[in-house]
């Protein structure tokens, strides 16, 4: 019996950890459109939002656990903002690290997905994604975030289990280039909305408290984050 398990996990692992096929050119360039298509109109900006949002705070509440904080809780809204609550020093090289975690997130999250495209680990990118999701659905403390979450790692699951390599593969590269395109939109939005007197307690308004450093200079590195991820995971994922 035990052999039978070890055996079954190691195959499960091998099929995890392989590699599958790139996808052609036109696949790539297809998704990309497709990802353009739901990130530049605002129509479809304030649904699809939902996803950076989820990403976003999954970076505060990934990176306050890494650096010792206790995360009590997320919350996800319809109008796409939400909250990550953690405990700990309300100042220090954690609670830094955890505020600029957010905006810095769905890019990041974007170039290691495109890092793994071009080793071609499809399933890999597609596994972890969902084991993501599953362990910030345990955080989740309202039910608009706990359905988001949960559609959003169903998804997930049904692409991998019940399709094929070239839909896996798409919906991948999809996932890719909304994570890099949807990542920039963010932070130029929040500073306009900053320019009108609003959001004054944003993210970077948080950080130039914690570190006397003028909120500026953090959006000056929220966009230099989101757009080099761009333009670096872009270029690997075109290069196939």
């Amino acid at each position: 019996m035990n052999t039978i398990a070890s055996s079954s996990l190691a195959s499960v692992w091998d099929e995890v950890s392989g590699t599958q096929p790139d996808p052609d050119l036109w696949v790539v360039i297809a998704t990309l459109v497709a990802a353009l298509a739901v990130v530049v109109p605002q129509a479809l900006w304030r649904v699809s939002r939902n996803a950076i949002t989820i990403a976003h705070e999954g970076g505060h509440g990934l990176v306050a656990l890494l650096t010792g904080r206790t995360l009590t809780g997320i919350r996800l809204h319809s109008d796409t903002s939400g909250l990550t609550v953690s405990r700990g020093k309300p100042y220090g090289l954690g609670m830094i690290l955890t505020a600029a975690a957010g905006y810095t997130a769905p890019p990041l999250l974007g170039l290691g997905g495109a890092a793994l495209l071009t080793t071609g680990r499809i399933t890999l990118l597609l596994w972890a994604a969902t084991a993501l999701l599953v362990a910030m659905l345990v955080m989740i403390r309202n039910a608009y975030g706990a359905l988001t979450v949960v559609l959003t790692g169903a998804t997930f699951v049904v692409v991998s289990w019940l399709t094929g390599p070239q839909v896996q593969a798409a919906f991948a590269y999809a996932v890719v280039w909304f994570l890099l395109l949807g990542g920039v939109r963010p932070a130029f939005e929040l500073q306009a909305k900053r320019s009108r007197g609003g959001a004054g307690d944003s993210d970077a308004d948080q950080l130039s408290r914690l570190t006397h450093v003028p909120a500026g200079l953090w959006f000056f590195l929220f966009h230099a984050v989101s757009l080099c991820s761009l333009l670096g995971g872009g270029r690997w994922l075109l290069e196939l």
